[in-house]
C-alpha cells in the first residue's frame, strides 16, 4: 500500500524539488520507504518523465520491493498503491512461461505481467490498486484503476504537463494546477455530501474511474474501460435461489475465497468488528477456515452509543483475540480538527473512519479488513425497498399534466411541514427533470430548489455537467430489474464516492491499510448476475449473506436493528460545534466560494437547522466545504 505521484514535462525539466515536494505530501500514506526517479525520453520528442512513491511495507519489507522499480529486461518503470491478492498465482502462470523474478513484492508481479501481456494484464489481477507504468519500448504511460475503484487515482493534462497522483492535493502540490474551483463538482458536492466521479472539486482534474486504464502517448490520452460491474452480469450465477440450492453454497466459496486472499500479508492482520452482520461475517468466515482472528472494535464510555456487547458476542463465539478501544465522546470530538485536515476532498461522511483508523493504528494493526460493500451487493438499505416503490410513483405521475404536477407540487410545499423529506418527495411530483432518477432522490442532501437557492450564479451548463455522471450511471443499468439497479447505483454512486473514498483517504491518513472482502469484484459479479427478488425479502436481512454462512451467526446480530458507527453530530452542532461552525459559515461570503455559494442561502440553511426543519448533515457539509476551500484553494 503506498502513494504514488507522476510529472511528465514535454520539452521541459522536471525540478528535482519539485518531485519531491509532490512525493512528501503522501507521507502519510507510506511512512516506511519513499523514493523517486526522474528519466528522459527523447524519442520521438524530449519528455522528462518523474515518478514518486511514499511506501506503507506489508509484503515482501525488504529493500527489493523499492519503488519506483525497474524492469531490467524492458527498461519499464512503476509506481503502485495496493495489493495484487492473487499475486502469486499470477507470477506462478508467469514463472511457467519463463518469466524470473528477483523479489517476493506484488509490485515485481505487475511489471512482469505487463512485460507478458500487455495492458491486458489488469484483467488477470484481483486486488485493489492504482498504478502507473511507463513503457519504455512504446514511449507510453500507462496508469490503471482496480474494477471496483477501491483505489483513488486522479490525473490532470496542461498544455505541456501531465500529471497523476493518489491524492488530489498532491497535484495542487506541485503548483501546476490551477486552484480553480469545478462549478459541477460544487453541484454534486450539494446535492449529495460528495463529488461524483470523474469529476473533483478542482476544475480540470479527474478521477480515473473504476475499471479504466488510460493511456497517453506524446500529448495524446486515450481513457478505456476494462471492466464493469454492469456489463459482466451475464456469467456465472444462477437465475433463481430457490431452485438452485447450490447457490448459498457457491456464494460461500466465493466469500471464503476472497476472504483467504486478503489475508495475504507479512505483517499482522486485524478485523474491524461492530457486531452488526458484515463485519461478524468476516470473523465467522476466518474462523470456518482455521484462522483466529484479531479484532478491534471503538467503545465509547457512554453507554448511549456503545455497541461492545454485541462485538464482545461475537468475538467470544469464534474465539478471536478480541481488543475493545475504549474511548470518550470527547476523545472524538477533539479528532475532528484532524479529520478535517485530512480530507482529499469535502465529506460529510468521513470523521467516523479517521477516528476508528487512528485508533485501530495506534494499538499497532497495519492491516484491517471492513465489511464495507456487503450493503450495497446484499441488499442492505432500506433504498432496496424504498427506490423502486418511487420508481412506480414517479411513473404513475408521468401520465399528469405537467401544469397540474407544478400546481400539486407548490401546494405539498406550502402545506407540508417544513423538512428534508418533504423537500424530495415535492421534486418526485414536480418530475421535471431536476432528479435524474428516483434513487438519487434517496441520497441527495440538498433538494433541488434549496440547492439552487445556494448557488444562483451557476450555468445550465455546469448542471449538465453535474449530472452527466447521474446519467450515465443509469445508462448502465438498462435492462436491470429495480433490485440490482438500486445495488449497482449503491456501488457505483455512494460506496464509491462517498464510502470507498472516504475509507481511503482516512485509514491511510494514519498509514492503515484497509481491505474490503465483500466486495472482491468476482463476488460482486456473482451476486449481480442474481435475480433481485432472490436479494431482498427473505427470511432475514441481508439473506444471502446469511445463508451462506449456514447459520455461524447467531440471530441475535442477524435481527438486530441496524445501526452503524455514528458520531452525535446532531447533539454537537448544537453544543460544542456551534461556535466554530457558526463563524465558519459566516466567512462564507468573502472566502473562496465567493460568488458561487450564496452567503443569504447559507443563514437559512443554519437557521432551519436550528428551528429543527432540516437534519445536521446540510449546515454541516456547508462548514466542511469552506474549511476545504480555506486549506486548498
Amino acid at each position: 500500500m503506498c502513494g504514488i505521484v507522476g510529472i511528465l514535462a514535454r520539452g521541459s525539466a522536471v525540478p528535482e524539488p519539485l518531485l519531491e515536494r509532490a512525493t512528501q505530501s503522501l507521507a502519510h500514506r507510506g511512512p516506511d520507504d519513499h523514493g523517486t526517479v526522474i528519466f528522459r525520453e527523447t524519442v520521438p520528442e524530449t519528455i522528462e518523465i518523474g515518478m514518486g512513491n511514499r511506501r506503507l511495507a506489508i509484503l515482501d519489507l525488504s529493500p527489493l520491493g523499492h519503488q519506483p522499480m525497474q524492469d531490467p529486461a524492458t527498461g519499464n518503470w512503476l509506481v503502485y498503491n495496493g495489493e495484487i491478492y492473487n499475486f502469486r498465482d499470477v507470477r506462478t502462470r508467469l514463472e511457467q512461461e519463463g518469466v524470473r523474478f528477483v523479489s517476493q513484492s506484488d509490485t515485481e508481479v505487475v511489471l512482469k505481467a505487463y512485460a507478458r501481456w500487455g495492458e491486458d494484464c489488469v484483467g488477470e489481477f484481483r486486488g485493489m490498486f492504482a498504478f502507473a507504468l511507463w513503457d519504455g519500448r512504446r514511449h507510453r504511460l500507462l496508469i490503471a484503476r482496480d474494477p471496483m475503484g477501491i483505489k483513488p487515482l486522479y490525473y490532470w493534462q496542461g498544455d505541456r504537463h501531465f500529471l497523476f497522483a493518489s491524492e488530489l492535493r498532491t497535484l495542487l502540490q506541485t503548483g501546476l494546477v490551477p486552484r480553480t474551483l469545478s462549478r459541477s463538482a460544487l453541484l454534486n458536492y450539494l446535492a449529495f455530501g460528495s463529488v461524483y466521479e470523474p469529476d473533483t472539486l478542482i476544475d480540470g482534474v479527474s478521477a480515473l474511474p473504476p475499471g479504466h486504464v488510460l493511456t497517453w502517448e506524446a500529448g495524446r490520452m486515450s481513457v478505456r474501460r476494462y471492466w464493469d460491474l454492469a456489463e459482466e452480469r451475464s456469467g456465472a450465477s444462477p437465475g433463481n435461489v430457490n431452485g438452485h440450492p447450490e447457490a448459498p453454497s457457491q456464494i460461500a466459496g466465493l466469500l471464503e475465497e476472497s476472504v483467504r486472499m486478503q489475508l495475504v500479508s507479512d505483517v499482522p492482520v486485524g478485523v474491524f468488528l461492530s457486531g452488526g452482520i458484515d463485519s461478524s461475517s468476516l470473523v465467522a468466515l476466518l474462523s470456518r477456515s482455521g484462522v483466529r482472528a484479531s479484532t478491534f472494535s471503538i467503545v465509547f464510555r457512554e453507554a448511549d452509543y456503545s455497541e461492545a456487547e454485541h462485538s464482545r458476542a461475537v468475538a467470544t463465539l469464534f474465539k478471536a483475540d478480541h481488543h475493545e478501544l475504549q474511548v470518550s465522546q470527547q476523545d472524538a470530538l477533539e479528532a475532528i480538527p484532524d479529520a478535517l485536515h485530512a480530507m482529499d476532498q469535502p465529506t460529510i461522511d468521513g470523521v467516523n473512519t479517521f477516528f476508528v483508523s487512528q485508533r485501530t493504528r495506534a494499538a499497532g494493526v497495519k492491516v484491517a479488513l471492513s465489511g464495507l460493500g456487503g450493503d450495497e451487493i446484499f441488499g442492505g438499505y432500506g433504498s432496496f425497498q424504498a427506490v423502486p416503490r418511487m420508481e412506480r410513483y414517479s411513473q404513475l405521475w408521468a401520465h399528469v399534466p405537467g401544469v397540474a404536477r407544478q400546481a400539486v407540487s407548490g401546494a405539498f410545499e406550502m402545506l407540508a411541514p417544513a423538512s428534508d423529506q418533504s423537500r424530495k418527495l415535492a421534486a418526485l411530483i414536480r418530475g421535471n427533470g431536476d432528479v435524474v432518477h428516483p434513487y438519487f432522490l434517496s441520497r441527495m442532501l440538498f433538494a433541488p430548489r434549496t440547492r439552487a437557492s445556494l448557488t444562483p450564479s451557476v450555468s445550465p451548463e455546469a448542471e449538465r455537467q453535474a449530472d452527466a455522471p447521474l446519467r450515465e450511471s443509469v445508462r448502465q443499468t438498462a435492462g436491470m430489474d429495480p433490485i440490482n439497479r438500486v445495488s449497482y447505483l449503491e456501488s457505483r454512486c455512494y460506496m464509491l464516492n462517498t464510502l470507498l473514498r472516504d475509507s481511503d483517504v482516512m485509514s491511510m491518513a494514519h498509514g492503515l491499510e484497509l481491505r474490503v472482502p465483500l466486495i472482491d469484484h468476482h463476488l460482486a459479479q456473482w451476486v449481480m448476475a442474481m435475480p433481485g427478488n432472490s436479494k431482498v425479502g427473505g427470511p432475514s436481512p441481508k439473506h444471502l449473506l446469511v445463508d451462506a454462512l449456514r447459520g455461524s451467526l447467531p440471530d441475535t446480530i442477524v435481527r438486530r436493528p441496524k445501526k452503524g458507527f455514528t458520531l452525535p453530530f446532531e447533539h454537537w452542532l448544537r453544543d460544542a460545534l456551534r461556535p466554530e461552525v457558526e463563524s465558519t459559515l459566516k466567512r462564507l461570503g468573502p472566502g473562496p466560494l465567493n460568488g458561487l455559494v450564496s452567503a443569504e442561502a447559507v443563514r437559512k440553511v443554519w437557521d432551519g437547522f436550528m428551528r429543527g426543519e432540516t437534519s445536521w448533515s446540510r449546515p454541516w457539509s456547508l462548514f466542511v466545504l469552506q474549511r476545504w476551500c480555506e486549506q486548498n484553494v
